[in-house]
Formats: C-alpha cells, sequence, structure tokens
C-alpha cells in the first residue's frame, strides 16, 4: 500500500466529507416533505380494517411512507371499529405504534365524552403521547342561533382551559355545526372570533372547499389561529375527492399559506388507495 504525506491524508479526507456532505443534503432534499413536516393520516377512512387488524392496518401505512397517524379515541369511537385498541393502555399503545415505525401526536374526540369524563380523556392523551385533542364538531343545531354559537364557544373555552393545564391542545374541526350560517355569516368564522386563540386552535378540512371554504384564505386571514388541517385534493368537475396533487387544489399555495396560519402537522384523509397515491406527490413537494 502507497505511502501519502500527512498533508495529502487530511486534504484526501477532507474532499470525502465534502463529498458525503452533498450526498446526504441530496438524499434529504429527495426525500423533503412541504415545510419539514412528515406525512401524517387520519385513521377514520380505515376504521374497518383497524376493527379486524389493528397492527397490521398501522403497519399498511407506515409502509406506504406515513410517519405520523391521527386516532380516533377508542371509548368514544368504539362502535366505528376504534373498540378494538381500548384495551392497551395509553402507554401500550404509544410503544405499539412506536415499535411499528410511526407516532400519534393527535386524536379526535367526540364532544359527548369530553363533556361527561374529560379528565379521563386528557390522562389518556397524555398517556399516548399526544400534544393535540380535536373535536370533530361542537355539535350545535343545525339552524343555530346567535346564542347557541356563543354558549358552544364558551363551553369549549372551558374544555380547552382545562385541557392546557395538563399540557394538551385542543382543537376544532370543521364539520356540520361549524359550516352552518347565523344571521348571514359563517358559524366557522364566529367561532374563530369566540373562541380563545390560547386555549384553543383550529384543524381545517381542506375538502370544504367544496362548500366555499378555501383553506389558503383562512390560513391567510387568522395567523397563527391553526395547528393542523385534513388534506384531500378535489376535482371542481367531477365534484369528488382525489388523490394529492391529482385536482384542482394549488398545493404550494395551500402549504404556503398554512404556515402563516401555523400549522404544525398535516394528516391525508381519503379512502385507502388515494392515500396511498398521494404520498409520492407530498415526497416531492417542494414550498
Amino acid at each position: 500500500m502507497p505511502v501519502i504525506s500527512r498533508r495529502e491524508f487530511f486534504r484526501k479526507a477532507a474532499m470525502n466529507s465534502a463529498a458525503v456532505g452533498l450526498l446526504s443534503a441530496g438524499a434529504g432534499e429527495l426525500c423533503a416533505n412541504p415545510l419539514d413536516m412528515p406525512i401524517g393520516c387520519q385513521t377514520y377512512p380505515v376504521r374497518a380494517m383497524i376493527g379486524q387488524d389493528f397492527p397490521g392496518t398501522i403497519k399498511q401505512l407506515a409502509d406506504a411512507g406515513f410517519q405520523r397517524i391521527e386516532l380516533c379515541l377508542p371509548k368514544g369511537y368504539a362502535g366505528s371499529g376504534f373498540g378494538v385498541i381500548a384495551k392497551y393502555k395509553g402507554a401500550e399503545l404509544r410503544k405499539i405504534l412506536g415499535d411499528l415505525g410511526v407516532k400519534c401526536e393527535s386524536s379526535h374526540f367526540d364532544m359527548k365524552e369530553l363533556r361527561e369524563n374529560l379528565a379521563e380523556r386528557i390522562a389518556w392523551a397524555n398517556d399516548v403521547g399526544l400534544t393535540q385533542m380535536i373535536v370533530p364538531s361542537l355539535g350545535g343545531p343545525r339552524n343555530p342561533t346567535m346564542d347557541d354559537v356563543k354558549r358552544a364557544a364558551d363551553e369549549y373555552n372551558k374544555m380547552g382551559e382545562q385541557s392546557a393545564k395538563a399540557g394538551i391542545q385542543q382543537g376544532l374541526h370543521n364539520e356540520n355545526f361549524e359550516l352552518t350560517e347565523v344571521e348571514g355569516k359563517r358559524t366557522y368564522d364566529l367561532l374563530l372570533d369566540l373562541l380563545d386563540p390560547k386555549l384553543v386552535k383550529f384543524q381545517f378540512q381542506v375538502s370544504t372547499i367544496s362548500r366555499g371554504y378555501d383553506a389558503a384564505d383562512y390560513f391567510t386571514k387568522y395567523p397563527g389561529r391553526f395547528f393542523s388541517m385534513h388534506v384531500q385534493d378535489w376535482s371542481p368537475e367531477t365534484k369528488t375527492t382525489m388523490a394529492v396533487g391529482k385536482g384542482s387544489l394549488d398545493w404550494k399555495k395551500i402549504f404556503t399559506a398554512a404556515k402563516t396560519g401555523g400549522v404544525k402537522n398535516y394528516f391525508v384523509e381519503m379512502n385507502l388507495d388515494l392515500m396511498k397515491a398521494s404520498v409520492p406527490y407530498l415526497h416531492e413537494l417542494r414550498v
């Protein structure tokens, strides 16, 4: 083996280190996701599969490229397939998910169960390692009055206060009640004004574009009020949801605005085939 000088040795070592650095940077860029957020998915669309084989379903999601999952509480959503998870203690569930290669920091909770068992649900959330507890809807009437909206907001602010003391952030999705109108104003907009920004954040359902609710517009109009979003693409021609990147939505615009809105994570939510088909696009998306 030829002998080289000390100076030549260090010169070559530096060149090799630089080359490795460039390769690493390139690999990182190839695997980058929008805003450097791990790709997540909501598990409700695969609830029937979870009811039959929970570990196997989570492994499928991990193998498809999802690094984060969002659950629905096993007790509140027992009839939807999540009841099989109730046998695990929170810490056990956290370990099972970690062993399968995913992390869970968010879950949906039914408003009724929070009214009846908020302290217990907060304790479960902490055991699992959640930082977010999300309510799909405050469950108000379909034709609310302004007083209905104020009562709902007041109740949820109090829940948010209790959760915050335990280090958990409450968040409101936008379904049903939130998509109604009161005195010519959107209930969702009223709730953005009435809910305490420190106690309650929002999770935006992107597919509500079908009802005229534009994600980028809301993120821009209400900076810092959001911490999450459910992701679906949309075809105005067929009026159906589509895999991300296959529809009409401008995802660069949405993710750029999401940063202004305060979004910390996002979850693809469609049937399994469409969720899987969304992963390659999200891997390649640069914002």
